[in-house]
């Protein structure tokens, strides 16, 4: 449980700089300028994410239960991620009506993510991991609302609504993998399975 506290702090920490201590990230940019700071907090969030990944593949052998889901929040779990693949999706592209309604879908697909995994799941771990992830989504949309209104950050331009339906079709794809293959493979845990 240790390590993946400390990866926790770690990761999310980093990607909390620009709210909580803006002038030592401008400081270091100042310094040695933006591509170093990019390459540093690339290379520190990665490695962040590998000991979060390992310390909750750890975490999950040795911790108890929190709470006991009911089989029916597994398939309100499967379907959020539905919304969250196709929200991810959505912003790589440019803007539809989807982008444009969100604001932030990477930030909504992160919301949706950590909500349908605490919905479908009660172990310690899960719920630590899930509601820190959660917590940290609320946190970068208030931080972008007050970038907008500071007027550091530029609204997003609606371009065309054929990028929703790429959304939707290439996120249905995204999830079906996912749902299908990835989430046994990498987590050892069958979406559809947990379903009974």
């Amino acid at each position: 449980m240790t390590l993946l506290i400390v990866g926790l702090i770690l990761f999310l920490g980093l990607h909390l700089i620009r709210i909580f201590a803006p002038g030592f990230r401008n400081g270091v940019i100042a310094r040695f300028g933006k591509p170093v700071w990019i390459a540093g907090h690339s290379i520190l969030s990665t490695l962040a994410l590998v000991l979060v990944i390992y310390g909750f593949g750890e975490a999950r052998e040795v911790t108890g239960m929190l709470w006991y889901p009911p089989v029916w929040m597994a398939h309100i779990a499967v379907t959020l991620m539905l919304v969250s693949s196709i929200c991810l999706v959505a912003a790589a592209l440019p803007a539809g009506h989807i982008a444009m309604k969100t604001k932030y879908p990477v930030i909504v697909s992160i919301k949706v993510w950590a909500l349908a995994h605490l919905l479908a799941n009660g172990e310690t771990a899960s719920v630590l991991l899930f509601v820190s992830f959660l917590v940290w989504a609320v946190l970068l949309r208030i931080m972008m609302k007050r970038r907008e209104r500071a007027g550091e950050v530029k609204p997003r331009v609606f371009v065309s609504a054929k990028y929703d339906i790429v959304a939707v079709v290439l996120g249905a794809a995204l999830w079906a993998l996912i749902v299908f293959r990835l989430h046994e493979w990498l987590i050892g845990v069958a979406p559809l399975g947990a379903m009974g």
